[in-house]
């Protein structure tokens, strides 16, 4: 038997490959690079919250040292009760994780979830680490197809599940087509995880960027919501905290129990430094989440406003919302190489769907992803001027 290590059987990181294409290119100060590639802030988090970690950094000896697994208890306080608030239920710092990151969340739920051989279902398109994650483990990704509304159907999944399923992931505000998922659809994939006796992972990294306003979910007003969901959530995004890695994790204590052997064998703890940040954000930057959340919708207005010239162009605008545009383009051709053309002819960064659905996948063959939560509205009408004059690779 050949030897194949794990990381041998998934993909190189799209991002990472994304990157590449601009090694030896030059953009000119009359038309700078429209960089779309990753959703990641580009900007540093606030004043205040800075100062603070300077101050930290300076006098808290323990912002420097190993703390507990599962994160700095009045950290797990806090988000616990910002759940409990935010979604109308009840969840204890004793069903919380703190992580380094969403995507160490997403690995740890399924290092206590799934065997090599297992199945865990992924939407299509999917977020591209679930994928690379799932095959370095040697779990079996089962591809949900989401239809034209990019919502995935609950009566397809069911048709789907096998004996050898063990999880089913959803991702809203999706990455990466932007889609939301109204409350009702995801109760009903709570309904058929629970009946099929399997776990429903909801990862609501984009939550605090929500267009609708109010709970997205009541999942946690379910008394009983830790027997089925496990929710993943991120500090990174909302605080531009993307480089000090701090996510979270709501399940149950039984599963944080494995989560925690996950945890400390891979990362010992979340970086101190950054959950004190976190816990300070969670108490002190509420009016600023909400401009942000507000200049977010404003982007997503500006990408709206577009949709009519990308349409006279053969675009279209199929999904929107969080930080991503999910577009289809006119040419009869691999979006692989519109993205690579567009970088180079248009100096538009994206990233193609492919990146995001299965090997010869028709949906993602015709679109990009375009995440727009750096670029203000000139920008994305910048962008937009730029598909719509390119004539293709």
């Amino acid at each position: 038997m050949t030897h194949q290590p794990p990381t041998s059987r998934t993909f190189a990181s799209p991002v990472v490959e994304a990157k590449s294409w601009l090694a030896g290119l030059s953009f000119g100060p009359d038309r700078p690079l429209i960089d779309a590639g990753q959703a990641a802030p580009a900007e540093a988090p606030p004043e205040a919250l800075r100062r603070h970690m300077a101050d930290l950094v300076l006098t808290d000896t323990s912002a420097h040292l190993y703390g507990a697994v599962l994160g700095l208890a009045p950290l797990r306080e806090a988000l616990a009760a910002n759940i409990s608030f935010t979604y109308g239920g009840a969840v204890s710092p004793s069903q919380l994780a703190i992580t380094s990151g969403a995507n160490h969340a997403f690995c740890a739920a399924l290092a206590s979830l799934a065997a090599p051989g297992d199945e865990v279902m992924l939407p299509t398109p999917w977020y591209f680490n679930h994928k690379m994650w799932l095959d370095m483990a040697n779990v079996t990704t089962l591809p949900l197809p989401c239809g034209a509304n990019l919502l995935p159907d609950p009566e397809q999944a069911a048709a789907l599940l096998t004996d050898r399923t063990r999880a089913i992931v959803l991702v809203s505000p999706n990455n990466p087509t932007g889609a939301e998922y109204p409350p009702a659809l995801l109760d009903a994939f709570r309904e058929l995880a629970r009946a099929r006796g399997i776990a429903l992972i909801l990862d609501e990294t984009y939550r605090d960027f929500t267009a609708t306003p109010g709970a997205p979910h009541g999942l946690f007003a379910d008394p009983d919501w830790d027997d089925t969901l496990i929710h993943i959530y991120s500090f990174s995004k909302t605080y531009r905290l993307t480089g000090h890695r701090v996510g979270a994790l709501a399940c149950s204590p039984s599963r944080l129990a494995e989560i925690e052997k996950f945890i400390d064998t891979v990362t010992i703890c979340p970086t101190p430094l950054g959950q004190k940040a976190a816990l300070w954000g969670l108490e002190n930057l509420s009016q600023w989440v909400a401009s942000q959340r507000d200049e977010v919708l404003a982007r997503q207005s500006a990408m709206r406003d577009a949709a009519p010239l990308l349409a006279d162009s053969g675009w279209h605008l199929r999904g929107l919302g969080g930080f991503f545009a999910w577009i289809e383009h006119p040419f009869d051709t691999d979006a692989t190489k519109v993205a690579k053309a567009l970088t180079r002819e248009a100096a538009v960064l994206a990233l193609p769907g492919t990146f995001f659905t299965p090997d010869g996948d028709a949906t993602g063959r015709g679109a990009l992803r375009f995440a727009f939560a750096n670029l203000d509205a000139p920008r994305i009408g910048q962008m937009a001027a730029r598909l719509a004059e390119f004539k293709g690779p």
